[in-house]
């Protein structure tokens, strides 16, 4: 039912939160991560509850991380690319008061 749309079978690695994992030419970040086995990509900045990939289709923003020092990236709207350097927020951050 589901395939990729590009498969050429070439693999990259890229780097989340200071691991390496591999993807497949043409995988979002998303679905690197989730198929390296990582499915928390945030937490909320209230209760910090752990967030992760719902939609897949960039409506629903619960996969933003950082990517390459730019925050508040949909991982499921950004093609893995080799050497990418991706940071979840794995904790709360400061909210202005």
């Amino acid at each position: 039912m589901f395939r990729r749309l590009r498969e050429d079978g070439r693999r990259i690695a890229l780097r989340v939160d200071g691991h390496t994992i591999e993807a497949r030419a043409g995988d979002s970040v998303a679905a690197a991560m989730l198929a390296a086995g990582m499915t928390r990509m945030r937490v909320t900045a209230g209760l910090e509850a752990p967030r992760g990939p719902h939609c897949l289709v960039g409506a629903c923003f619960d996969c933003l991380v950082s990517i390459d020092g730019v925050g508040n990236r949909r991982a499921c709207m950004v093609e893995a690319a080799e050497g990418m350097d991706v940071r979840t927020e794995g904790r709360r951050r400061g909210l202005p008061r």
